[in-house]
């Protein structure tokens, strides 16, 4: 299933997560009643979807993402692409 097909339907992303809407939504600076609305059926904005994806499908924890760390993954890329693949492939083999 693609990312986006999972974003579908944000309330079951939320019940799958057992959260309620004031847990689910606040973890990406999103009202409860603005929550409400896009599980309602209300056009979600791209970044508060991509928040969504990032947070609850990706499981990504935004507290601990640091620009400098950003800044050397893209460093590593652009200089040494198979380094970084293989470092990619390792990180996702412990996981």
């Amino acid at each position: 299933m693609k990312a986006s097909e999972k974003l579908a339907n944000p309330r079951e992303i939320r019940r799958k997560l057992g959260l309620n809407q004031q847990e689910f939504w606040g973890k990406i600076g999103v009202t409860q009643s603005g929550g409400s609305r896009y599980e309602s059926g209300r056009n979600m904005p791209r970044p508060v979807r991509e928040l969504l994806r990032l947070v609850h499908v990706e499981r990504l924890d935004l507290h601990r993402i640091r620009r400098e760390d950003m800044d050397v993954l893209d460093y590593l890329k652009s200089r040494d692409p198979e380094q970084y693949r293989n470092l990619k492939k390792a990180a996702k083999g412990r996981s």
